[in-house]
């Protein structure tokens, strides 16, 4: 953790729906007139989409059908944790840009699914903001999850990941049922072992649970809404959450544990952006204080 160059880590599995905390962040962060330098998670991948493919035809001739990106012989770990290890320290560190589409591609030149250069990060920001799949790994080799002053995981229930990732992939990338749910059990036992376990070190998690069935998430024709849902948000140390405030604030709330709030689907980005402000306050406050002295 460091006090002057402050870092935040969201992170969830593709699918999770970790957009909406990056959408609430992106307006704290103009409201409070916060200069961020954005990290993509899908930047610090090993191989761009054609070496991917080409390695995964590899691993299933040789009888790995688990290749999967969630996996660390698919992703930089090591090279991850030296840039939150870096901008902790100085303010900086090395990264790049994954470029998912035409749209994203097109200003640089380059084929969408391919890495830009690897480039420092502009000096003079005021908090790295990651958001992506392996903001709390730990493995043997790496600890990323000790590094954020604030770590949050956002985690539906398991079947509403899958419709949303389905939803997304055939409606938006094309993609069939059969090719998804190739991809969703290709990855389970890396999700298991490497996406799963870092819900443990985060300081606060959101979780949407439907209220509607999805016994099926195979056959789901939609996603469940906002208002067919209810959100969770568990505290790692409720310490300084102002409980009584939040339930005053946010109609129909109500406490399911001594550090955990439930809430309307349709009010969590409201839930997000009361309790997440004042930890951006705290955040930016240290940090004046520490560059003050000096």
């Amino acid at each position: 953790m460091s006090e002057r160059h402050p870092i935040i880590s969201i992170t969830g599995s593709s699918g999770a729906g970790t957009t909406s905390v990056t959408r609430t962040f992106a307006n704290i962060f103009r409201r409070e007139n916060i200069k961020a330098a954005i990290i993509e998670g899908d930047s610090f991948h090993r191989y761009d989409r054609n070496e991917m493919r080409l390695k995964m035809l590899e691993a299933e001739k040789v009888g790995n059908k688990h290749f999967s990106h969630f996996g660390p012989e698919n992703n930089l770990f090591s090279d991850l944790e030296q840039l939150f290890r870096s901008y902790g320290e100085t303010g900086t560190g090395r990264s790049r840009k994954y470029l998912h589409d035409p749209v994203e591609a097109a200003p640089y030149g380059q084929e969408p699914g391919t890495f830009t250069p690897w480039e420092q990060i502009e000096p003079g920001t005021d908090l790295m903001f990651y958001e992506g799949l392996h903001g709390a790994v730990v493995t043997p080799e790496v600890d990323i999850a000790r590094y954020p002053d604030l770590l949050i995981g956002v985690v539906p229930v398991i079947n509403l990941e899958w419709i949303q990732k389905l939803y997304r992939d055939k409606n938006v990338r094309g993609y069939s049922t059969e090719a998804v749910t190739d991809t969703i059990l290709r990855r389970m036992p890396d999700y298991v072992h490497y996406i799963v376990p870092q819900f443990t070190h985060t300081h606060v998690n959101f979780q949407r649970v439907p209220v509607v069935d999805t016994s099926n998430p195979f056959v789901a024709r939609d996603i469940p809404q906002p208002d067919e849902s209810l959100c969770v948000i568990r505290f790692a140390n409720p310490k300084g959450i102002d409980f009584p405030y939040l339930l005053n604030m946010i109609n129909d709330s109500w406490m399911s544990r001594a550090n955990t709030i439930v809430v309307p689907g349709g009010k969590m980005e409201l839930a997000m952006q009361l309790i997440l402000t004042p930890f951006i306050w705290r955040m930016m406050e240290r940090r004046r204080r520490a560059l003050g002295a000096l």
